[in-house]
């Protein structure tokens, strides 16, 4: 499968995982807050990773999605007309996390160089 169509692939099954589990999973350990990410097909379909971020406590979230992915898989495969309907494998993403990481590590090296500098002369008059 060609990527460009693997990138098609991919975005149109994070659009309807988002959409089925925003409107069709009822279960209340589904975070408010839940975002569906990204979505990375295998080149062989067999195997889509679901990338989910979470405001808050992930884990019984994910639960709620690991027991809910047959039901997930199968409005998946009755949306997007497809030979075969990948397996969904739910995982955490954790990039905001690590951005927001990141950031604080920048903002720290800044506010130590700024500690560093020596004081102008006219900052003392």
């Amino acid at each position: 499968m060609s990527n460009r169509r693997n990138n098609r692939l991919s975005g149109e099954m994070k659009r309807v995982i988002s959409e089925v589990i925003r409107n069709e999973v009822k279960d209340p350990r589904l975070s408010e807050l839940l975002s569906v990410t990204d979505v990375d097909v295998m080149e062989d379909l067999k195997y889509a990773k679901v990338y989910i971020s979470v405001y808050g406590d992930i884990e019984p979230t994910l639960e709620a999605l690991r027991s809910a992915k047959g039901f997930i898989r199968r409005e998946v495969g009755k949306r997007i007309k497809m030979r075969l309907t990948p397996e969904l494998l739910f995982e955490k993403d954790d990039s905001i996390e690590k951005g927001i990481y990141m950031s604080s590590l920048i903002n720290k090296v800044i506010e130590d160089e700024e500690s560093r500098k020596p004081k102008d002369e006219s900052d003392d008059e």
